[in-house]
């Protein structure tokens, strides 16, 4: 079973920093992505950045200058280095899997990404 578990949220001021982690397990296929998502209060899913089994990285635009994807294969495990934190950042961030196609990843609206971890909480005070 596909196991995915986020930490390192928590509450920081305006300008600060934060390091996410998702701890991924269970993937028997080669062929998947994993997908950084985070929501605010009252407002629907939002997509950060998209990330295939074979290390490709996509952006969201609005997101690109502040949030860096990276992960350490060794430890099965991605990161959301998050810099420059505004209050509009606070929301509970997941990470997700989904499938990968053709070299790409599906957008976290098809509704195909089945696996998700806890969540965890970001609060960013001004």
């Amino acid at each position: 079973q596909v196991q995915l578990v986020e930490s390192g949220g928590g509450s920081v001021q305006e300008g600060g920093s934060l390091r996410l982690s998702c701890a991924a397990s269970g993937f028997s296929d080669l062929n998947y992505c994993l997908a950084w998502v985070r929501q605010a209060p009252g407002k629907e899913r939002e997509g950060i950045a998209y990330t295939t089994s074979y290390g490709a990285t996509t952006y969201i635009d609005s997101h690109k200058v502040r949030f860096i994807v990276s992960r350490d294969n060794a430890k099965n495990t991605l990161y959301l280095q998050m810099t420059g934190l505004k209050p509009e950042d606070t929301g509970m961030y997941y990470c997700a899997s989904g499938p990968l196609t053709g070299g790409r990843c599906s957008s976290i609206n098809s509704g195909k990404y089945i696996h998700w971890g806890q969540g965890t909480q970001v609060t960013v005070s001004s």
